[in-house]
């Protein structure tokens, strides 16, 4: 069975909900810390230079879109990134990021060259 156009699946809906976990910038460093391994609140919050409560806030969002997990140690809560392929995912976004900006400074050569030199007077 097709979907007619413009209905939304439920696949749709679950990778919208996916990369939304992603869309902050504080989520996309957490993620970038714990590619070198698990870490604490207290770790990241450190690292992060943000208070714990923030941290934990966006902790939850990516543990609720399992993109983190959690693992009590002692009195304290690890957290690492539950699939290594989050961390590919993050370097094919950087690889297309310098391509547009490759793209975006050949383009402005390319203006500076066509602007027009100021006459003295």
């Amino acid at each position: 069975m097709t979907s007619s156009p413009g209905t939304v699946t439920p696949l749709q809906v679950f990778k919208a909900d996916f990369f939304k976990a992603l869309a902050h910038p504080l989520r996309i460093r957490v993620l970038e810390l714990l590619r070198a391994g698990e870490k604490s609140v207290q770790e990241l919050q450190q690292a992060l230079g943000v208070d714990q409560s923030t941290v934990s806030q966006q902790l939850a969002v990516l543990r609720r879109q399992s993109i983190v997990s959690a693992r009590k140690e002692g009195t304290s809560v690890r957290y690492a990134v539950r699939d290594r392929r989050v961390s590919d995912l993050l370097d094919v976004a950087r690889a297309i990021f310098d391509n547009q900006l490759v793209g975006t400074q050949t383009l402005l050569r390319e203006l500076r060259r066509e602007r027009p030199v100021s006459r003295r007077r």
